[in-house]
């Protein structure tokens, strides 16, 4: 499997390909991004085949969303996979300051979450005129479940449920206004949750499988066997597989810290980039469709392109394996092959 190559959803007319950029840089994530490096970064995924574009309204607050818009216009919309988020309206604020939630100079829209039907309904119109297209191919459900919300988790889900949003979602994807639709979110036990109270197409989750991570194994059985396709992001579990101290948005703890260099040892020994080997390792379960990397620069999306391109020997998956390092029932090879 290549980064162009495309992968279809188990119930939808939607196929991004095994590789996807993610826009939340774009938005100024961590540090300003000036739009000529998100124009050459667009024009580069495409040189490489990626097809596939994530955005949604709170990366920057607002700013990824206008900015991949634009840039998009120039290419064939019928050509790539274009996804956005809802659950959160942004609203005019004069009070949004030049450093906000980790996005840099946003722009002065205030995020409000509203996950209700008209909620919902109401982002997507928004989306929609900030992307400048009818049609948006996946629809997400952004940051909904009791990891983000806390004790306001029950009034948010009463909104997707009793409120209409997700009945709002199905409105959408049965008009044909969306392709498919499902969750983005950071944690598995909401995804199980939503399984039961509505038909997913597509669940974006961020960092609950990857090199660190393995305990959703068995989730993902039962999402591959319910259709409800895995889109993986933040494979590098915030960074501490590429070469800094971060895990799951904090400073990583010490055990954290002694895996990774158990495992940096392991990829020395193979001559394997250990990013290489965070980027493929999801990509081999067949409950998974794409990889989604973001990208402050062409050149350091080139360089994510590499590591997925990586060649990878069987004996380096056998042993990690060997080792203790990856659950031993975990599916590996080259991205693909395992299907």
């Amino acid at each position: 499997m290549g980064v162009g190559d495309r992968r279809m959803l188990p119930r939808r007319a939607v196929s991004p390909t095994g590789l996807g950029l993610g826009c939340a840089q774009m938005g100024g994530l961590f540090r300003p991004m000036p739009l000529r490096d998100c124009e050459e970064t667009v024009q580069a995924a495409w040189d490489a085949g990626i097809r596939y574009f994530d955005t949604a309204p709170y990366y920057g607050y607002s700013r990824s969303e206008r900015r991949l818009g634009t840039i998009l216009d120039g290419f064939p919309r019928d050509e790539y996979v274009l996804s956005s988020k809802v659950g959160r309206l942004m609203l005019p604020d004069a009070a949004v300051g030049a450093d906000e939630d980790g996005w840099v100079r946003p722009l002065p829209f205030r995020p409000t979450y509203d996950y209700s039907h008209d909620g919902i309904l109401r982002s997507f119109e928004v989306s929609r005129q900030r992307l400048g297209c009818l049609r948006i191919d996946i629809l997400y459900v952004h940051d909904i479940g009791r990891v983000t919300h806390g004790d306001r988790h029950a009034q948010y889900w009463s909104q997707l449920t009793t409120g209409g949003g997700f009945r709002a979602l199905a409105e959408l994807r049965d008009s044909g206004q969306v392709g498919a639709v499902g969750l983005g979110v950071n944690e598995c036990e909401v995804v199980a949750d939503a399984m039961q109270a509505f038909d997913l197409d597509v669940t974006m989750l961020a960092g609950r499988y990857t090199l660190l991570e393995q305990a959703s194994a068995g989730f993902l059985e039962a999402c591959h066997r319910n259709g409800n396709a895995i889109i993986a992001a933040g494979v590098f579990n915030s960074g501490v597989l590429v070469g800094n101290t971060m895990f799951n948005y904090a400073e990583a703890p010490p055990d954290i810290i002694r895996r990774v260099r158990a495992l940096q040892q392991a990829c020395d020994a193979f001559d394997v980039p250990l990013p290489a080997a965070a980027l493929q390792f999801p990509v081999a379960h067949p409950a998974i469709t794409s990889c989604v990397v973001g990208a402050h620069s062409a050149a350091q999306l080139r360089t994510s392109i590499g590591w997925f391109d990586h060649p990878i020997p069987d004996a380096f998956w056998a042993n990690l394996k060997q080792q203790g390092l990856i659950d031993p029932a975990a599916p590996t090879g080259n991205p693909g092959e395992a299907r």
